[in-house]
């Protein structure tokens, strides 16, 4: 019902059309963006049993953030103790 109303405006409206696509391109990077933090990022834990705490098992030079300014992760050495 609302979909056939939304498809009748931008039929009357053309104007709209960038602006629908604009829109829903946005939500979709910021909900695959969302996700990726959720899946990816090592302070989030999904698996207590398994993996309690998966922050202690990133290397130094494994690099997690999708932008780094001036951060050469190779170079990085261990600066934390095993436990």
């Amino acid at each position: 019902m609302v979909m056939a109303t939304v498809w009748k405006q931008l039929k009357h409206h053309p104007a709209l059309i960038p602006l629908f696509i604009f829109i829903g391109g946005g939500a979709a990077m910021s909900a695959l963006y969302l996700g990726r933090l959720a899946l990816k990022n090592p302070e989030c834990s999904w698996d207590r049993t398994g993996n309690p705490e998966p922050w202690n098992k990133v290397d130094p030079n494994h690099q997690y953030k999708m932008f780094a300014v001036n951060m050469d992760y190779s170079k990085l050495k261990k600066d934390r103790p095993d436990f």
